[in-house]
């Protein structure tokens, strides 16, 4: 196999260490001096501490019609994982390139940048839009901003390829995300008196029970669409926290819950039905014994679905640079649904797979990664085509 054109790049973007709860800075500027340096000039968006950025850049004319390649340059963490490598370097073996953020997504950015200097080279008729964002992995925080000003810095795209680890399967959709948080406040006494206190625990519970009653609702076959794995939305509560003794009736109790939305359910739904729930059957019991006990819901994260229509321009024009029409959906969420409500026409489709991602000796094979190379050429020519209109 001849050399392969993103590896050098893709060992740099490895050794950042840009977990979420860090700055991606460090990364953010190599790629800025990158660009610089083979004559592109990039915009940094920034968090409101600037500890954080987003990057923008564009290749071509500055004409409607082009193609966003957009990543994330955070990644998850690797406390507890047992990695048998170091997971902040590249390392390859059996023709797998090893590291945290090879497939989730720094092979992506790497295929990406690599391809600049082609994109320059060629005589690109629409432009190529570099979008790199932060803080995906926690809700797809920091691609707002650089979507609120997007309109302002570039004509409208045809397209925007999102390179979350596909195996390089065009993919048009996924279901969108609604992760809350619920506090219940009771009122603590000794356990002797226990019915004179209000037990936030066992409030928690019912409250728990109560949404294990609308997954089970929302899991009805009438409701399911076949394209998703699983077919329908689901309810699940990942984290709960409450008491301080046993022989103490617990004041406080909170948990966190999360709806996996398909693209044409509204995840708030949950939420009000709770919240309908919490306000006529709960509360005033729990107001009877102590006034000032409540249940409050706090929104922790969201995202939409995404949902390209399999006959749109979008849809025809990814198949035309994959070579394949078989479109898919990932469980997973992406930028993607924040991208197309924004008014770009989005899919997913990069190299590596998910099955990957987010685990110990994280990997990406070399196979995979020159064929996304592939892909960029392909799409640089595509580009360089005369406009079809």
């Amino acid at each position: 196999m001849s050399e392969l054109r993103s590896r050098a790049l893709l060992e740099q973007l490895v050794g950042f260490a840009t977990v979420s709860r860090d700055s991606n800075l460090a990364l953010i500027e190599f790629v800025r001096d990158y660009l610089r340096d083979v004559g592109v000039d990039c915009e940094l968006i920034y968090n409101a501490e600037r500890t954080k950025a987003n990057l923008l850049a564009t290749v071509g004319p500055p004409v409607a019609g082009g193609i966003v390649l957009s990543g994330h340059t955070d990644v998850v963490p690797v406390d507890g994982q047992a990695w048998t490598v170091e997971p902040f370097a590249l390392s390859e073996a059996h023709g797998k390139l090893f590291g945290r953020g090879t497939a989730d997504m720094k092979g992506y950015l790497a295929s990406v940048l690599a391809a600049v200097p082609m994109f320059l080279a060629s005589p690109l008729n629409r432009p190529v839009h570099l979008a790199f964002s932060y803080d995906e992995e926690v809700g797809c925080l920091g691609v707002r901003s650089l979507l609120a000003v997007l309109p302002q810095r570039i004509p409208a795209p045809a397209l925007c390829l999102i390179g979350e680890p596909t195996e390089l399967k065009p993919v048009l959709g996924h279901k969108g995300k609604l992760a809350m948080r619920c506090h219940v406040r009771g009122a603590a006494c000794h356990s002797a008196y226990a019915p004179y206190g209000v037990n936030a625990i066992e409030q928690a519970a019912r409250l728990i029970g109560r949404l294990g009653e609308i997954g089970a609702t929302l899991a009805e076959p009438q409701l399911h669409d076949e394209r998703f794995d699983p077919a329908y939305s689901t309810v699940q509560v990942g984290v709960i926290q409450g008491g301080t003794a046993l022989n103490i009736v617990p004041a406080d109790c909170r948990f966190d819950f999360e709806v996996r939305a398909l693209p044409d359910f509204d995840p708030q739904a949950v939420v009000d039905e709770l919240h309908h729930y919490a306000q006529h059957q709960l509360l005033p019991g729990m107001q009877a014994v102590k006034a000032d006990t409540a249940i409050r819901f706090e929104p922790l994260s969201a995202y939409p679905g995404l949902a390209t229509p399999a006959d749109s321009a979008a849809a025809r024009l990814i198949a035309r640079l994959c070579g394949s029409d078989d479109f898919g959906t990932v469980a997973f969420g992406t930028e993607g649904g924040l991208f197309d409500q924004a008014g770009i026409p989005s899919v997913v489709c990069g190299p590596g797979s998910m099955d990957q991602g987010h685990k110990p000796d994280e990997y990406v094979s070399i196979e995979q990664m020159a064929a996304c190379d592939r892909l960029m050429d392909r799409i640089a020519a595509y580009l360089s085509q005369p406009d079809e209109h």
